[in-house]
């Protein structure tokens, strides 16, 4: 473990700090991704992710982390109510659908773990960080269904909800007041900060305005595909 991560004893409690060895294992995944989501396609190509939805995807993920820096109030053993970052990653899906936006959802745990990590083991850095934030990308399941943008933003957050919720369980039940269920500690502690985030975006979305323009958004940026289909067909 200590090739990619360095242990950091404060309080008679012992994190992890990413190493260099760690650093470099995480641009090695985010190819290793990219080149096993790009190599799929169908014959016609339909499902190949193209320069144009890497480009936005990338903006989008961009936005998403510079907001994630945005705390509103952050919480002592990870989490926090930031200014929309989570909408970003989901937008994705709503744009491209579950294909783009899982990788999306990936890379972006990427980037929340290289530079905001709260480590104590290995198979709790996977859970909220890879399998959490990649449940963002769920939101893209419901891309083409009516009201998606919504429904998919919340079961983008639901998913996130459930996987941290569980790290909770799994590896900090210790943490829990005494008398109280681990499982009840995990759901309030996590559900404190996504619920509230949740519930500012959901709250902007439902604007008339914001939505007609979200929407826009995801005619233009599709137009060139919706031309490509129609000339197939």
């Amino acid at each position: 473990m200590n090739l990619f991560l360095a242990p950091v004893v404060e309080d008679g409690y012992t994190t992890y700090s990413i190493t260099n060895g760690g650093y470099a294992l995480s641009v090695v995944l985010a190819i290793a991704i990219l080149l096993l989501v790009s190599y799929f396609i169908n014959k016609d190509g339909q499902f190949k992710i193209s320069i144009k939805q890497m480009t936005v995807s990338a903006l989008c993920l961009a936005l998403a982390f510079v907001l994630s820096n945005i705390k509103l109030f952050k919480l002592p053993m990870g989490g926090s109510v930031t200014v929309f970052s989570m909408f970003f990653v989901t937008f994705i899906g709503y744009l491209y659908g579950p294909r783009v936006s899982l990788s999306a959802g990936f890379a972006y745990g990427l980037l929340q773990l290289i530079v905001d990590p709260y480590i104590i083991s290995v198979p709790q850095l996977l859970c909220d960080y890879f399998l959490a934030f990649t449940a963002l990308g769920i939101s893209g399941f419901f891309y083409s269904k009516k009201n998606g943008l919504i429904i998919g933003y919340i079961a983008g957050i639901l998913g996130r909800f459930f996987f941290s919720t569980l790290s909770g369980v799994i590896f900090f039940a210790d943490y829990a007041p005494e008398g109280m269920n681990p499982l009840a500690y995990s759901a309030a502690y996590n559900g404190s900060y996504i619920a509230a985030e949740g519930a500012i975006t959901i709250i902007l979305l439902a604007v008339p305005a914001v939505h007609d323009a979200l929407s826009r958004i995801k005619r233009e940026v599709n137009e060139k595909s919706l031309r490509k289909q129609v000339q197939l067909g």
